[in-house]
């Protein structure tokens, strides 16, 4: 339709905005069919009176909301499959608790509208999905669960694998089997906040192990098992939150060869395992014997699907896993269930899981244009970084005064195990953020690390 005129709303905002949302109010009434021609774009600015650019931006934001493509030569048309953005309910859209160490968010239009075609597919068995189900997963989402575990070269029977209500709860089940009130479990001695809080809650003592740039020390290790009789070992082997070191495979070996020796369970919590592509070995495909792996979806697919795929040691282990969680749960929403399901299924989860590791790499690239080379931890995958402060920063002033950036800094008391939490934080880079408020977020929070606490007040 190329001599299509919008009837532009001037409101408070952006103009161009105004236009994308014109193109989207047509297309909703019909008036800009499917293949339509949108005018040219100085064409439309000159009939419109208005700058070329802010028709340009319009087409661009339209583009990024799946409703027009632009051809070089021919023009911009309105797609075939253009989706209608609907922003949802405003009160949910802000919903994050940044407190956690979150992935970056699928913001291409196209992937999430085959992500909500996911949603709508599984709604057409709804009612079965509202009803109680046995636990640990019906067979079809144990046969996802089994290829989706395949990535990481695991390839356990369907007996031993376990679809449950996220990777906490699997946590809490576990610990709950393999020890009881005054016991001992070890960990590394930063490690995941999430630790640390079931173990209170159970009652159980948590050891820290030293640890270096491949991981914790065997020799650590063998000591503390020799000292404290634990009855298990957590780990977070790739990409450990927060300090973001993957254990490479020839410690993960040693690790594997010091628990087996002492019939030491492994809790083998591979929450990041699928972000790397080639990364190293699940500890449960080098010692399955005495392993239970974890791998949840909230880093590599979504947290709100509250699902993690559990492979026990062996058969009887997962009988008696599966009663301890079911007492603790009853079982996994069986309408995540299935999400999870058909998204493995029809590729979409690997789409997701893309965009993820690309998105990860973009924001690590992003953060090292602030920060020295080794002054900080991260990976090239990672979703955070370690950042040890310095000019008499303290965590907790540091912390309060870049809370306006609305980035996750996280201080490390919550992480550390034993002893005196050192003056580092973790800053997230992934969440409800773009990285155009990431870089701000970013710059802002190096600037203020090139003085003291007092210079940055005083330009509070």
């Amino acid at each position: 339709m190329k001599d299509w005129r919008p009837d532009l709303v001037r409101g408070d905002g952006p103009l161009y905005l105004a236009i994308a949302d014109a193109i989207a109010q047509d297309i909703a009434q019909g008036i800009l069919a499917v293949g339509a021609r949108l005018p040219p774009q100085r064409k439309l600015a000159a009939a419109l009176d208005i700058d070329f650019t802010t028709v340009a931006r319009g087409y661009v934001e339209a583009g990024k909301r799946g409703l027009i493509e632009s051809i070089v030569g021919r023009g911009s048309f309105v797609r075939s499959n253009a989706t209608l953005r609907d922003d949802g309910d405003p009160r949910r859209q802000q919903l994050a608790d940044f407190s956690m160490n979150m992935p970056p968010e699928p913001d291409d239009p196209e992937l999430v509208a085959r992500m909500q075609d996911g949603f709508v597919s599984v709604a057409r068995d709804l009612l079965p999905l509202l009803r109680y189900q046995g636990f640990g997963g019906a067979p079809m989402d144990k046969d996802a669960a089994s290829a989706w575990l395949g990535r990481r070269a695991l390839v356990p029977a369907q007996e031993r694998i376990f679809v449950t209500p996220g990777a906490h709860a699997a946590l809490v089940g576990i610990f709950s089997l393999l020890a009881r009130t005054g016991d001992t479990v070890l960990s590394e001695a930063i490690t995941y906040p999430g630790v640390r809080s079931i173990t209170a809650q159970l009652g159980l003592n948590l050891v820290g192990l030293e640890t270096d740039g491949d991981g914790i020390l065997p020799e650590a290790l063998e000591e503390a098992v020799q000292r404290h009789r634990p009855k298990a070992l957590y780990l977070n082997p790739t990409l450990q939150n927060p300090t973001t070191i993957t254990i490479p495979e020839r410690r993960r070996s040693e690790i594997c060869a010091v628990a087996r020796r002492h019939r030491l369970p492994i809790i083998e919590d591979d929450a990041y395992g699928f972000i790397p592509t080639h990364g190293p070995p699940p500890l449960a495909a080098i010692a399955p014997d005495i392993c239970w792996h974890i791998a949840g979806l909230a880093k590599c697919i979504g947290a709100g699907l509250r699902l993690a795929y559990v492979v026990a040691p062996d058969a009887r282990a997962g009988w008696s896993f599966s009663a301890a969680l079911r007492a603790l749960s009853v079982m996994a929403s069986p309408v995540t269930v299935a999400v999870a399901t058909r998204w493995i299924e029809d590729g979409t989860a690997d789409t997701i899981l893309r965009f993820i590791r690309a998105e990860a790499a973009a924001r690590e690239r992003l953060a090292s244009q602030f920060f020295e080379p080794g002054t900080y931890l991260s990976d090239p995958l990672s979703f955070n970084i370690w950042l040890p402060l310095g000019n008499g920063w303290t965590r907790s002033a540091f912390a309060s005064y870049v809370r306006r950036t609305g980035i996750g800094v996280v201080v490390s008391d919550v992480f550390t195990v034993a002893g005196e939490p050192s003056e580092i934080v973790r800053v997230g880079l992934g969440g409800p953020i773009g990285r155009e408020r990431l870089r701000a977020g970013l710059e802002f929070m190096a600037h203020a690390l090139e003085g003291s606490p007092q210079t940055a007040a005083a330009f509070f």
